[in-house]
């Protein structure tokens, strides 16, 4: 069986499911309406140009066309990092941390795959390339936004017990070591969590789609594999890289905490 395809009559009855939840919302005063209503339009015309953006890309396979889309995406999830967080880091460091941390991981993991595991001839088919690089950004950088967010508003809310073990003696990294360690597992804990329910509870997105398209489902089912094993490795070393960067920026060389490097977004 072929692809079936949507008609914009088709995708206008999922449509009317999100009009659905803004109106409830509406009488139960949730004040989401309106940001639904948003999103939902967001969500197509963002579609629809990135449909269009894709075919002109891969219709020209090239690798400097790659690096642009890849250089956008890495941009825009390294600003929705710091978005995220409820206090970041000042300057430059609040978007530098995350962006620098999924650039170091999300990356070469992707080439790995490309490379060596899916071995793609030329490694940068954007039919390949693109799509999993999405994945492995998207899911890196929620761990890496949670990871950050509990570690800056731990540290923030317990910085007088943190200044009392560094009166006591403590160095700046054995002062701040539960806390990072709990951050770490704040960021990790989403990916395990999937994995644990993959097959069970929820099918997901990229193994139905491509059940859907006809691939055949052991196909389908030895890619998602491949993905999850992928996400996890970006997002435990993602987030790893960008709470131990972060935890270090919290003291200055003398081991003194510097709450002032941080800033209270207003979320």
């Amino acid at each position: 069986m072929g692809v079936i395809s949507l008609s914009p009559a088709d995708l206008s009855v999922a449509a009317l499911l999100i009009i659905a939840l803004a109106l409830l919302s509406l009488p139960l005063q949730l004040g989401l309406s309106r940001q639904l209503l948003i999103a939902g339009i967001r969500t197509t015309l963002q579609l629809l140009l990135i449909g269009v953006v894709l075919k002109t890309i891969f219709d020209q396979v090239r690798v400097s066309w790659l690096l642009t889309v890849a250089l956008v995406m890495l941009v825009v999830a390294g600003r929705e990092i710091m978005g995220r967080q409820k206090r970041s880091f000042r300057g430059v460091w609040g978007f530098g941390l995350g962006t620098l941390s999924m650039l170091m991981t999300s990356f070469p993991i992707t080439l790995l795959a490309l490379m060596v595991i899916i071995d793609i001839r030329p490694w940068y088919d954007p039919q390949y390339a693109i799509p999993l690089m999405g994945m492995m950004l998207g899911n890196t950088m929620s761990g890496i936004a949670l990871g950050l967010d509990r570690l800056t508003q731990t540290a923030w809310d317990q910085r007088r017990g943190i200044e009392a073990r560094l009166m006591m003696g403590q160095t700046g990294s054995e002062a701040i070591e539960n806390i990072r360690r709990e951050s770490i597992r704040s960021g990790m804990i989403p990916i395990i969590n999937a994995m644990n329910i993959v097959g069970l509870v929820s099918l997901p997105g990229m193994m139905t789609g491509q059940i859907l398209s006809g691939t055949l489902p052991l196909e389908a089912v030895k890619y998602q594999i491949l993905i999850m094993f992928l996400i996890a490795g970006g997002t435990g070393f993602g987030t790893i890289c960008a709470v131990w960067a972060g935890a270090r920026r919290l003291f200055d060389s003398r081991h003194r905490l510097r709450p002032d490097r941080l800033q209270n977004r207003g979320q």
